[in-house]
């Protein structure tokens, strides 16, 4: 069979090696059509290094801070998955398409026992057994253009694979984000509430120590008792809200069920302005954005089709070469040997206007992917003007819950003072200054962590969020 293969496309003898393995799921990637990233992994914007998810097993008992729980999210989520999967896929497309250049072989071995007799004695009986091979190439010459639009498209939709792989760590990284800094906020709501419910006690002992010396009623303990009882209300309801934001938290991280998870504390906030102007972050989005960039390739991989479907009313030319060894495939065994070379023109003349509906329809696809293409620019914009507008205002709203806080404390030590001291001082006082300063606690808690979180939206509605921001 190989001095067949041999004979049948001048190749030296030897030359075929029977004992490779010939089907292209072993061949690796000869038509070098993957993209570099599935070798040497995704990189972020502002990144140096790929995703490092050999993290994705790390022991997750130690502070976890924000960069770490994006790298081991990036590395568990389905969605990312399936979108690298759909890497892998569209860069065997491209393979495909590239292949249609090459010439196609096939060949087949047959053996054969051919039994002749004849029952009234009328003929001579026989019997022939012997080997039947042939082999055949096949090769487009000619086709005006349809393989070349069909690799274009191809090319695009690579792209667009890889543009949405992208935008997928971009939106997986921001509902990290958000879910982290729920959970920071829980557990900073929680020790306000703490100290909060240390406070209702405090004054509480205190309110029993001047009733016992006669220096207060009755009434300043139960509304002290009243106090301390709903902080510790409080306590209870922002435990319970802590808990859950953490398990929403290990669920992104892929953590299994129970996992105890210790993040890392709020860090100061920078003051200043925002580092571009909302302009600025709108232009970069339409430019950079992986979304757009993907909608892009759509529209291109679309007109590249529509092209393709056109061509196919276009003459094609190809060249074939069979041999056949001891006869052709439908005929009896004998000795012999026949090749055969050739060249065919194809030419469509009537397919039942077909192609002309195909035509419509993949000119209705261009149209289709232009709106979709528009659809997400809209998008983009819309969210980077939502995170802007969160940003600006919660960098406005710091300096007004700081000064809140500091007031509402003063406020309480005033009272804290007036009322051990004196002993008509009615206890509504220091109660009234304990829930007000457990608001601006609260306050000035959610006005933080809102901050920290839509400064980091606006680089992720502008597809520009990497690790290195996370680590800054």
């Amino acid at each position: 069979m190989t001095m067949l293969f041999g004979a049948a496309f001048g190749l030296p003898a030897g030359a075929v090696d029977l004992g490779a393995p010939l089907h292209p799921a072993y061949a690796g990637d000869p038509l070098h059509v993957d993209p570099p990233l599935l070798h040497t992994g995704s990189v972020l914007p502002g990144d140096m290094q790929p995703v490092p998810c050999a993290q994705a097993t790390r022991d997750l008992t130690p502070e976890l801070s924000l960069a770490e729980a994006v790298d081991i999210a990036l590395c568990a989520n389905p969605t990312v998955q399936a979108a690298w999967a759909d890497i892998k896929q569209q860069a065997s497309a491209v393979g495909v398409a590239k292949a249609a250049y090459l010439p196609s072989v096939q060949g087949s071995v047959s053996g054969l026992s051919d039994h002749t007799w004849y029952p009234d004695g009328g003929g001579t009986n026989s019997m022939d057994q012997g080997i039947k091979a042939h082999a055949t190439l096949v090769w487009r010459l000619l086709d005006f253009g349809g393989r070349e639009a069909k690799l274009a498209a191809s090319q695009h939709l690579l792209a667009a694979a890889v543009a949405t792989h992208d935008a997928t760590l971009q939106a997986t990284m921001a509902s990290v984000i958000q879910a982290y800094f729920d959970a920071e906020t829980a557990e900073a709501a929680l020790v306000a509430r703490q100290q909060e419910a240390s406070i209702a006690a405090s004054t509480l002992d205190t309110a029993q120590r001047k009733k016992a010396e006669g220096k207060g009623s009755e009434n300043d303990v139960l509304q002290a008792q009243t106090r301390v009882a709903y902080a510790r209300l409080g306590v209870s309801r922002a435990m319970g809200s802590l808990v859950k934001a953490k398990a929403v938290v290990a669920y992104a991280l892929g953590a299994p069920p129970g996992t105890t998870l210790t993040l890392t504390a709020l860090a100061p906030p920078k003051t200043g302005e925002l580092s571009r102007s909302l302009a600025e972050w709108l232009e970069v989005a339409q430019q950079h954005h992986p979304s757009i960039a993907a909608a892009r390739e759509q529209v291109a991989a679309a007109q590249d089709h529509a092209r393709e479907v056109r061509s196919q009313a276009l003459p094609t030319l190809d060249f074939k070469a069979s041999v056949y060894e001891n006869g052709r495939p439908s005929q009896t065994l004998g000795q012999s040997r026949e090749a055969v070379v050739g060249v065919t023109l194809n030419v469509p003349l009537f397919d039942g206007f077909s192609r002309s509906y195909k035509v419509q329809g993949a000119d209705a696809a261009v149209e289709e992917r232009a709106a979709e293409l528009h659809k997400a620019e809209l998008r983009v914009g819309l969210d980077v003007v939502e995170a802007y507008s969160d940003a600006t205002a919660a960098l406005k709203n710091l300096d007004a819950s700081d000064a809140l806080l500091k007031s509402a404390s003063a406020s309480l030590d005033s009272a804290q003072r007036k009322y051990q001291k004196s002993s008509s001082e009615d206890v509504l006082d220091i109660l009234n200054s304990q829930k007000a300063l457990a608001d601006a606690q609260e306050e000035r808690i959610r006005c933080l962590s809102e901050w920290h979180s839509a400064s980091l939206r606006i680089m992720a509605a502008a597809g520009q969020l990497g690790i290195a921001e996370l680590d800054q």
